[in-house]
């Protein structure tokens, strides 16, 4: 049996519930990502994608924490799409390349404090939240909080609603990320 392949919408293929958020997706970024144009066909999805992304560019992670946060989560679910992606969205923010290439090589990062971001994101993710008392010590000792701690969970749903869908839609790379591409 084949499946049929994701269709990636514009504001004119777009159903109407979904238009006005691809809108919003375009005054963002100047155009419509591929994920978005995919997401469009649940407008729920779509929408909260987006209000995800926005409540995570606002917690109380610096620009090199955000980023280390997302590509630790993208990395881990080998999201061919992501993992550009947010290399693009990195350069943009002005975040030092030798993060973005110790998230994307998995190789140590240039200090202790990002270091354990990197490993109390990447236990919450493959453990599924189950985290040990030692490893939430340890982020505490770091000089991260609790609130930090909740805000990565946030970053996670955001990242499970888009690395799941690029697995599910094989969500070509835009254009703009192409020389940032990733494999596993």
């Amino acid at each position: 049996m084949s499946t049929k392949k994701f269709e990636i919408h514009d504001k004119e293929t777009a159903i109407d519930e979904s238009k006005k958020l691809l809108e919003n997706s375009e005054n963002s970024f100047g155009y419509i990502p591929n994920l978005h144009g995919v997401l469009a066909e649940a407008p729920g999805l779509l929408k909260a994608y987006q209000e995800l992304h926005a409540l995570f560019l606002d917690s109380s992670f610096n620009k090199d924490e955000i980023t280390v946060v997302w590509q630790t989560i993208n990395v881990e679910h080998e999201c061919h799409y992501c993992v550009p992606a947010h290399t693009a969205i990195a350069k943009a923010m002005k975040v030092d390349d030798e993060i973005t290439e110790a998230l994307r090589n998995k190789s140590k990062l240039p200090t202790d404090k990002l270091q354990v971001l990197h490993e109390t994101t990447l236990a919450l993710t493959k453990q599924r939240g189950n985290i040990s008392e030692d490893e939430t010590a340890k982020f505490y000792n770091a000089g991260f909080t609790q609130r930090q701690l909740l805000e990565i969970v946030l970053a996670l749903s955001q990242k499970v609603i888009s690395n799941y869908t690029n697995h599910i839609a094989n969500t070509p790379i835009d254009k703009a990320f192409e020389k940032f591409e990733w494999k596993a």
